[in-house]
Formats: C-alpha cells, sequence, structure tokens
C-alpha cells in the first residue's frame, strides 16, 4: 500500500509540473506581440490615439469601449483582429493563437 501511494504522488506531482510548464511556455509574450504589431502600424498609430487610416492604439484597454461600441476585453479585442472590419481584413487566418495573444498583451502596454 505504501508504495501504491509514493506511485500516486510522484504521478500527481509530474502531471502538476508539466501542467505549470504548459502554462507558463502558453503565456503571451508582449515583445513578440510588438514585433506582430508592424503590420498592424501600417494603420495604426502605437504611440498616439490619432487615426492614421484606423484608430490610434494608445491607451485601448485604458478606455471604456471599442469604436464598435463593445467593452475592451481580451475576448472582444481578439474578435475584431480575427473578425476586421471598417477596411481592416480579417486576421483569423493570418496569425496564429499565440501570435494574437502576444498582440494582445503588447496592445495592453500602450
Amino acid at each position: 500500500m505504501k508504495s501504491f501511494f509514493g506511485f500516486a504522488g510522484l504521478a500527481t506531482i509530474v502531471v502538476m509540473l508539466s501542467a505549470g510548464a504548459s502554462t507558463a511556455s502558453a503565456a503571451a509574450d508582449a515583445a513578440k506581440g510588438k514585433e506582430n504589431f508592424e503590420q498592424c502600424a501600417v494603420c495604426h498609430n502605437a504611440d498616439s490615439t490619432e487615426t492614421k487610416l484606423g484608430p490610434g492604439l494608445k491607451g485601448l484597454y485604458q478606455k471604456a469601449k471599442l469604436n464598435n461600441g463593445k467593452a475592451v476585453n481580451d475576448a472582444n479585442v481578439k474578435a475584431l483582429i480575427n473578425a476586421g472590419g471598417n477596411g481592416m481584413p480579417p486576421y483569423a487566418d493570418v496569425l496564429s493563437d499565440a501570435e494574437r495573444a502576444d498582440l494582445i498583451a503588447y496592445l495592453k502596454t500602450l
């Protein structure tokens, strides 16, 4: 019985460590997001709220609402990136989930 609990405890620790490693590697990277933003910078300012072709994104996550009237949160920003609109092309098939997460992490720093 003692060896069974020892094995079960070891298995639990391995699973917990593996889950922690997956979570850590899945964390969004704002620096990578800044690199991804280069394609967005053609139309969007990162350092001001002034409109280029699209709205300036400085302070985006400090705003109450997006230009479409929806609340500023990760889900709505991701949906806007994915679907595009008002002249912005959709990026659902252009950016991976990790790239979108990195981009959102960067937008939070503006």
